[in-house]
């Protein structure tokens, strides 16, 4: 015979307890009246105890859910590069760090190309040169001289307690009697006709435009050159917001990365391109020369630009772009030297004793002929990089030291020599009466060998 319980949890099934979610209430003690009949307070009492057991589910559900959701998110944006927790590049304290010393460098971080170009800026200069040629006249009975003034771009890249150290391209500076630098914001247009003024005896530098340069040393081989500024020229205002670029490592870098371009493009103030690794390690050849291990990125490169930046989407320098590879038929395919290859060399070069043209009646003198050497010839009797010697004078600079005919100099004073006309144009550097090692490829019935000689130069002959 039944007692009712049957009946009673058919219709009135026990409550479920969530023993993980108690949400502040007391535990609910044993049910003493089991088999009576509920009052209609318990029965509501019960309906609210549901209801508040369904809403406290639902909230963790959602914010598990939710969390669940945002920690995919973040996941995501960095795995594909979106990071939001990384420094930017155009926070007010992130811009320029200087050190006790004084040292102004741009700080890495990562951001928009627009953020980049405004971190970076600072740290690139526009360059302008002026050269003195010999134009032979109509009917070629005499030479005229022409004053041309050329558009090129550097980069801050180091400094010492007198001097900015600034990276270029060595086809920017070469040939050139006068070199000024514009520094950001600077009048690049009217700097070019100050410079040429400057040289014709018309007029001089306005400070506020343009600060006279100097080459500190340059290697015509690699096509690259380190000029340097005086501190003391620069207005202070100016010097105060100048930026050292931070140095990247090119060797990481990766086809399909973004970089961004600034320079001195058509000489007309510092302009900003953008674009994408499109190849790495291209080997160039041009009328104008050849490079080798360039990267390649469909980032505008034009004339002006040569000696400017290549940056990647950090603000750092990754390379030093060169118009002089690009051909100008063909439109995104621009060049740069990557900084892991330029950077030791700039560095020797940053090393070393700035020179100056010296007076032709003080000029260094080695007493040898040189003889210019095609592409063809060199290849087909492997000769090495230098410049050929087809004659020595006897009793001169180069027959004291032991140079014979044949021989090719490969360096002078440490510094690579890669034709004739770099050899020239590096002795005009130096004075008669200094002694320096040169190193010379000779000939023997094992190939070329190499032979280091220290030569002391004469005064040229009158």
């Amino acid at each position: 015979m039944s007692d009712g319980r049957e009946d009673f949890e058919e219709l009135n099934p026990p409550e479920p307890r969530y023993e993980h979610y108690h949400l502040g209430q007391k535990e609910p003690e044993p049910d003493e009246s089991f088999g009576k009949h509920d009052k209609p307070e318990s029965r509501q009492n019960s309906f609210v105890r549901k209801l508040i057991a369904t809403i406290a589910l639902a909230v963790v559900f959602g914010v598990v859910a939710g969390g669940v959701f945002w920690g995919m998110k973040v996941a995501a944006d960095r795995y594909a590069g979106d990071d939001k927790d990384t420094v930017r590049i155009g926070s007010t304290d992130t811009i320029t760090e200087y050190t006790s010393k004084g040292t102004r460098e741009a700080v890495s971080g990562k951001g928009s190309v627009a953020e980049v170009a405004e971190a970076t800026m600072p740290a690139v200069v526009a360059i302008t040169t002026v050269s003195i040629k010999e134009i032979p006249s109509f009917f070629g009975y005499a030479t005229y001289q022409k004053r041309s003034s050329e558009s090129g771009s550097g980069i801050i890249v180091g400094e010492n307690e007198e001097e900015l150290f600034i990276a270029t391209n060595n086809h920017v500076v070469e040939d050139s009697s006068t070199l000024s630098v514009c520094f950001i914001g600077d009048d690049v247009e009217n700097a070019e006709e100050e410079s040429l003024d400057l040289v014709t005896g018309d007029g001089d530098l306005n400070l506020e435009d343009a600060v006279t340069a100097r080459i500190k040393g340059t290697d015509e081989m690699n096509d690259l050159a380190v000029v340097t500024v005086k501190k003391s020229d620069i207005p202070k205002d100016t010097l105060s917001q100048i930026k050292i670029a931070k140095l990247g490592n090119s060797d990481s870098l990766t086809v399909g990365e973004q970089v961004v371009a600034i320079g001195n493009a058509l000489g007309y103030g510092q302009s900003v391109t953008s674009g994408w690794v499109s190849a790495l390690n291209r080997n160039i050849s041009t009328e104008d020369g050849s490079g080798t291990d360039l990267i390649q990125t469909d980032a505008a490169i034009n004339p002006g630009n040569s000696g400017g930046a290549l940056l990647n989407i950090q603000g750092e320098l990754i390379g030093i772009n060169s118009a002089k590879y690009a051909d100008y038929a063909v439109e995104g395919m621009g060049y740069a030297i990557p900084i892991s290859k330029a950077q030791p060399i700039l560095e020797d070069i940053m090393k070393r004793k700035t020179r100056e043209i010296v007076d032709e009646e003080k000029a260094a003198y080695m007493g040898i002929k040189l003889r210019n050497r095609s592409q063809e010839v060199i290849q087909m009797y492997d000769m090495p990089t230098g410049a050929f010697i087809s004659g020595v004078v006897p009793g001169a600079a180069a027959d004291e030291a032991g140079i014979r005919e044949g021989d090719i100099v490969e360096t002078l004073d440490g510094l690579q020599v890669s034709s004739e006309k770099d050899l020239l144009d590096k002795l005009q550097r130096y004075e008669a009466g200094e002694t320096v090692e040169v190193c010379v490829a000779r000939f023997t019935d094992e190939g070329y060998a190499e032979t280091t000689l220290d030569i002391t130069f004469d005064f040229r002959p009158q």
